[in-house]
């Protein structure tokens, strides 16, 4: 049996991802900020409370999933945030801390104590979750959210390189990106005033999916597994091109 650690798994894609591993025979612990007062009545999904910039926090995630289910195969950084939808110079300081904490520095030390820990083991695969600029997009209002994700793809990279380069080309244990596309969740249509909204869900209902209908495929692909340094892509170049030119004949309302 598989075993998946997914933080931030109490909502969104991370949520998602859980329900997804689950469904297929995996035993799954996620992590957020809080979880369920009352504990999941399947032995196979444990909620812990974390807090994923604090690198002794992260280490008694793995420490719990390894005493429940004896190892860890695949561990998601997926707990991310965002900023208000505003200049860079017009957020308040701890906005700025929060999406850098969670997203840049909570997910290197994550990367840090479990590579660590599946070097230790023998095998593992670490995915760590990109997003808007990770491709280099950018956009006015996402200086800092896609600042820190285009980092997470550097560091990705950068990791499997040193893995390979101590562990060899074939390296049990492997980073790799997963980047989910453009998914609705709370987070996507933050901040934006009606009329903002109005031109933006235009696009969002060309190129965004649901939750339901991306993590099944994403949780499909992470078992699969792929070479150290490769990515799992949801919203490809030409997934995106070919939505543009068939758009108007597609009809969606993801928002209805």
């Amino acid at each position: 049996m598989t075993v998946v650690v997914v933080t931030g798994g109490t909502r969104g894609i991370g949520q998602g991802l859980v329900r997804q591993f689950h469904a297929r025979g995996c035993s799954v612990v996620y992590c957020g900020r809080s979880v369920p007062a009352e504990p999941d009545p399947d032995p196979r999904v444990r909620g812990v409370v974390a807090d994923v910039t604090d690198r002794a926090a992260v280490r008694d995630l793995w420490e719990e999933a390894v005493a429940a289910y004896g190892r860890v195969d695949i561990w998601i950084n997926n707990a991310g945030v965002t900023t208000a939808r505003r200049p860079l110079w017009e957020l308040p300081p701890a906005e700025l801390d929060a999406v850098i904490d969670v997203n840049l520095r909570g997910l290197a030390h994550a990367s840090a104590v479990v590579l660590a820990a599946m070097r230790a083991q023998g095998h593992g695969a670490l995915w760590n979750m990109e997003g808007f600029g990770s491709g280099n997009q950018k956009a006015p209002g996402l200086a800092a959210y896609g600042a820190t994700k285009r980092a997470v793809t550097y560091l990705t990279d950068a990791l499997a390189k040193e893995l390979a380069a101590e562990l060899g080309k074939d390296s049990p244990v492997t980073v790799a990106h997963l980047s989910p596309g453009m998914v609705v969740t709370d987070l996507l249509a933050r901040d934006y005033t009606p009329e903002e909204f109005a031109k933006a869900k235009k696009i969002f209902n060309i190129l965004a999916d649901t939750v339901e209908t991306v993590t099944p495929w994403l949780a499909e692909r992470v078992l699969a597994g792929v070479p150290n340094g490769g990515r799992v892509a949801w919203l490809t170049t030409p997934k995106a091109v070919g939505r543009f030119a068939t758009a108007a004949f597609r009809k969606r309302d993801l928002f209805a």
